[in-house]
């Protein structure tokens, strides 16, 4: 066998740039539990590192609980919530995030218990109490921020305590009550929004006060209920009008959590089990989500009623 000979080296005349990856993380902000009842303090989960506690970054301009959130790879909006300024809305800046997030132009009207859906540009934040629960969706366009949201399209019906999920196109609005849980799923096609919301197929069964997360293809509802429970559904988008498909449950049984998640997995954390508030996180790894989900490390503290949001350090 002969070898090979190397007559001539290697030259190189131009440098290389070295980018690092980027850090893909969700930030899961405001709430309470027992004492204090209200917090402003925001917990991010690095994705990669997800069994290590959540570290405390900058908190919220005001403490609230019953909030929701929604954003795009460098920013989150939290909207809404109680007590005080149930209009207000906070942007974080994730590159930044240890500073106290900025308040931006507010929703159209006060409302706790509502639920936000978004995409790259925009953000839209729907329904809630007090009661009489409204119908009410809110716009909120990222580039013009500090304006009051534009109203859109309603829901259907009045609700609260529902959840959402979305994708680049469309926004699925879950559940919720007053009173009994609903089953109900709408949808709303962003580039027609100003249209009523089209209802879908159903839940399984009816549920409120749930967590979702999701990607690009289908929306995972996991959680809440009275009483409480463990079980998880997936929408799956391109059949929206089927019934929703139960797949693994949770780890724990519980209600007034959040979750957010990448194109891989969702990550559901904190909520309250009659009525402690909890600091546990589950991973739902979407290509596996007929198991359990996993126990992954805790927020920083024990916490219910909170949102949250994902997208890039």
């Amino acid at each position: 066998m002969s070898g090979l000979t190397l007559t001539a080296g290697l030259s190189f005349s131009g440098g290389f740039t070295f980018t690092e990856a980027p850090v893909y993380a969700a930030w899961f902000g405001g709430g309470g539990g027992t004492s204090p009842l209200y917090v402003s303090k925001v917990d991010r989960i690095i994705f990669a590192t997800d069994t290590a506690t959540a570290t405390v970054r900058g908190s919220l301009s005001a403490a609230r609980k019953y909030l929701a959130a929604a954003g795009n790879d460098t920013y989150a909006w939290f909207g809404g919530g109680a007590p005080g300024n149930g209009s207000r809305v906070d942007r974080i800046t994730y590159a930044t995030d240890t500073a106290t997030a900025s308040v931006r132009g507010p929703l159209s009207s006060a409302r706790y218990r509502l639920a936000a859906a978004g995409n790259t540009t925009n953000a839209w934040f729907a329904a809630g109490a007090p009661l009489p629960s409204v119908s009410t969706v809110d716009r909120i366009t990222y580039a013009t921020d500090t304006a009051t949201a534009s109203v859109r399209g309603p829901l259907s019906a009045g609700r609260y305590s529902l959840g959402a999920v979305g994708n680049a196109t469309d926004g699925w609005f879950i559940g919720g009550g007053p009173g009994y849980d609903i089953s109900t799923v709408e949808r709303i096609t962003y580039a027609t929004d100003t249209d009523t919301a089209s209802v879908r197929g159903p839940l399984s069964v009816g549920r409120q006060t749930q967590a979702c997360a999701g990607n690009s293809t289908d929306g995972w509802v996991g959680g809440g209920t009275f009483p409480v429970t463990s079980t998880v559904e997936r929408i799956t988008y391109a059949t929206d009008t089927a019934t929703a498909s139960t797949r693994g449950p949770l780890s724990l049984a519980r209600q007034f959590f959040s979750a957010a998640g990448n194109i891989t997995d969702g990550w559901f954390g904190g909520g309250n089990v009659n009525p402690q508030p909890r600091s546990t996180v589950d991973r739902i790894t979407y290509a596996t989500d007929t198991n359990t989900a996993s126990v992954r490390g805790p927020l920083s503290s024990a916490i219910a009623g909170l949102a949250a949001a994902a997208g890039i350090q």
